[in-house]
């Protein structure tokens, strides 16, 4: 359990669980719905099924360039700690559960859960032939307060595609920051990304442009949010104050030609940024 723990890095689904859970309250508090643990449990095991399977079979899909890049060849299956069949199987059975899960949400959840699941597991090819990879990613996480919000109402509505959009953008700006370690690697193997693209310095203006898109979309949900949702207060801004503080703070720890930080920048911040604003948020609806 601990190896495959380590292989999806299950500490990173902080950073989509956070804005599912936007999504479910968001939509709990509408006019027509009802607030129910089970549909909450029910959102949380999808979250995990989903990025799961999604995490493993990228892990399953990389596992020849993982053994081959420096940096990446301590992982589980290059290290043979898995075998890769062993993580096939991992990944059928985690978008196996994935879609029973949506089947006991409602009908459109489980209509729609092969599309999410391509999304998800298709990230993993992108980076073979396109650079906008990052944005694949970010898509696939975007899909937290949607389809969260999907799972209680069964319909969509305008706020948690924006919050969607939000997610989108930013995870493409930090996914930009962390590809940044494998600009040499990814040239010489003829792999896709912004940095092989553009150089780090362009690369690193970019995911800045990224992340101020992301920001705005933040404050222009927040204050839908807040004219909507009228238990939403100062909490909800509080929260998206530190949200874009963080955003701003990762951007002054990496340079083009100092990387030591690039995790720090990936994920304490990034995981703090929306563990707060996913808590924060929901406080508000209860104090």
């Amino acid at each position: 359990m601990k190896n495959y723990l380590s292989l999806i890095k299950f500490s990173h689904t902080i950073f989509a669980l956070p804005f599912a859970l936007v999504g479910f309250f968001l939509a709990s508090h509408h006019v027509d719905a009802v607030f129910s643990w089970q549909k909450l449990l029910l959102v949380i095991l999808c979250m995990v099924f989903a990025r799961t399977a999604a995490m493993a079979f990228n892990r399953w899909q990389d596992r020849d360039i993982d053994a081959i890049n420096p940096r990446t060849k301590i992982r589980e299956i290059p290290a043979g700690i898995l075998s890769s069949n062993k993580v096939l199987i991992f990944v059928i059975i985690n978008c196996c559960l994935f879609i029973a899960t949506t089947f006991f949400i409602n009908p459109l959840c489980f209509y729609l859960s092969p599309i999410a699941l391509l999304i998800v597991l298709g990230y993993s090819f992108t980076k073979r032939f396109t650079f906008l990879c990052h944005l694949i990613l970010g898509m696939g996480l975007a899909l937290a307060p949607v389809g969260a919000y999907l799972a209680v109402t069964g319909s969509f509505d305008l706020l948690p595609i924006i919050y969607g959009f939000a997610v989108l953008f930013w995870t493409a700006g930090f996914d930009i920051i962390y590809a940044l370690q494998d600009e040499e690697f990814d040239k010489e193997n003829q792999l896709q990304s912004i940095p092989v693209l553009l150089g780090k310095d362009r690369a690193l203006m970019l995911s800045n442009i990224l992340h101020l898109i992301s920001g705005t979309l933040m404050i222009v949900a927040g204050f839908v949010a807040a004219r909507d949702y009228t238990a939403l207060h100062f909490l909800h801004f509080v929260g998206l104050a530190i949200f874009i503080s963080l955003l701003i703070y990762q951007h002054t720890l990496v340079k083009a030609n100092d990387l030591s930080k690039v995790n720090l920048a990936f994920f304490t911040t990034n995981g703090l940024a929306s563990l707060v604003f996913g808590s924060l948020f929901i406080l508000d609806f209860y104090i």
